[in-house]
């Protein structure tokens, strides 16, 4: 039986503020840009006009990604001219570090057992659209990774919890623009001859691919290398060309810039930066915070979440912090549109809200309460007598007799065997006491009241 072998060359924006070879921003994602408005001479390739020195930032993520990768590091960089005839290459080239005399940045690495043939840094094209004829130059210049995998994959699924991986463990080093997301170029095997996929633009979109790739290849042997595209409205593959080789590119050295040359110390330092990956934070959770795997597993999803989860829970018990943070801190900032990165909550006021809640010297509705006061900025809430939590039996008696006196239809209705009218009651007087009244001493005094 044919053994289906899948390999993967994927894409990414980088995460800069600039483009590669020029100052302009390299906004792109979901960012509303108007066409052609982050645009110079050296990014839509006007006559005579020389490319700037790489961008540093750009050099220093692709060489996080490699070692994110496990790769072996080359200490030397050659940029080359990438030939090809396409509206969307102002240049006629693409000044890529990938080629028939390049050396990648990084290579033969290996992530979650599937191993990386090279990883490397290139300029994006422009954005040209065939219906209209129009090309937008603000995406030309922008830099991208590509990360070339062997043909170690066997199915579908296995690429799609691979990509999910791989994504999330990049995120810890932001490397990767998050709003613009991936796409790849799949290469799908069964009978011998590689056919490739280009620029497929989702997680999705790539599992159809390859379904659909493998089903047509079990029909249709291919006799040649082909170059397909994806159509996602019909879910299926269409033949572009015959597949090209590396001299169809005719790739030269970029005489306009210099060699990159990588200081060991350097690499040395940037893997000594690393943060743990995903997996080693779940691991890590699981053992010595003594959490179950699924409260680890989402707590991995976001660096920034499970280094305050940490944080906190050097001064409050992980059971205990828990539920605040992956429920009640995820609750406040979905309802502000806001990730973590985007406000001030400082794990020490985070704690100080612990403590009082633990303490039981603050309700926990009160807590909720101002947890959703610590957009954009937490603050402290010790001493803060407005917070105390009430235990006098005799001042919430008076809360719950007010309570009773302002709402005789639901009194009524709860003498009559309505349940609700009871909870409408014990909110009506916790909204009295501002949420601070002890909760199972008012829903005993005010039982006793009803009577």
């Amino acid at each position: 039986m044919a053994k289906l072998k899948i390999g993967l060359e994927i894409h990414g924006y980088l995460e800069t503020k600039e483009k590669l070879f020029c100052e302009c921003k390299a906004e792109h994602g979901l960012k509303k840009v108007l066409p052609n408005t982050n645009v110079c001479p050296i990014c839509t390739g006007q006559p005579g006009c020389k490319p700037m020195l790489p961008n540093d930032e750009a050099i220093k993520k692709i060489l996080q990604i490699g070692l994110m990768l496990n790769c072996k590091i080359n200490q030397s960089f050659l940029w080359q001219r990438k030939h090809y005839s396409w509206p969307d290459l102002p240049k006629g080239y693409q000044t890529t570090i990938s080629g028939s005399y390049s050396i990648p940045v990084g290579e033969n690495g290996n992530f979650l057992g599937i191993r990386i043939r090279e990883v490397h840094l290139e300029e994006d094209p422009a954005s040209w659209n065939p219906e209209t004829g129009c090309v937008d130059y603000n995406r030309s210049g922008m830099p991208l990774v590509e990360i070339v995998t062997e043909p170690d994959f066997s199915s579908s699924e296995q690429v799609s919890n691979w990509l999910k991986e791989i994504i999330l463990a990049l995120s810890y080093i932001k490397a990767l623009d998050k709003e613009s997301g991936i796409k790849a170029d799949v290469n799908v095997s069964l009978h011998g001859e590689r056919i490739e996929i280009k620029n497929v633009n989702s997680i999705s979109n790539i599992i159809d691919a390859i379904n659909h790739e493998k089903t047509r290849q079990e029909k249709e042997k291919p006799i040649k290398k082909e170059t397909r595209m994806w159509n996602s409205e019909k879910k299926i593959t269409i033949k572009m060309r015959e597949k090209e080789s590396a001299e169809d590119y005719r790739f030269i050295p970029e005489p306009d810039l210099p060699v990159i040359n990588i200081a060991g110390n350097e690499v040395k330092k940037l893997r000594g930066e690393l943060p743990e990956t995903p997996m080693q934070k779940l691991d890590k959770l699981i053992k010595k915070y003594k959490l179950d795997r699924k409260s680890a597993e989402i707590l991995t999803k976001n660096l920034e979440l499970v280094e305050f989860f940490e944080r906190v829970s050097e001064k409050v018990s992980p059971d205990f912090a828990l539920s605040w943070v992956t429920v009640e801190l995820l609750r406040v900032l979905n309802w502000n549109k806001k990730s973590l990165e985007e406000v001030d909550i400082k794990p020490e006021h985070f704690t100080e809200l612990l403590h009082e809640v633990k303490s039981k010297k603050m309700t926990g509705l009160k807590a909720k309460q101002i947890l959703n006061q610590f957009i954009p900025k937490s603050f402290s809430v010790e001493d803060s007598k407005s917070t105390q939590r009430i235990t006098d039996e005799k001042e919430i008696d008076k809360l719950c007799k007010k309570a009773i006196s302002s709402n005789p239809k639901a009194v009524e209705d709860y003498k009559a065997g309505e349940k609700n009218s009871f909870n409408f009651l014990i909110g009506e007087v916790m909204k009295l006491s501002n949420k601070c009244a002890d909760y199972n001493i008012a829903r005993k005094i005010l039982e006793r009241n009803l009577k």
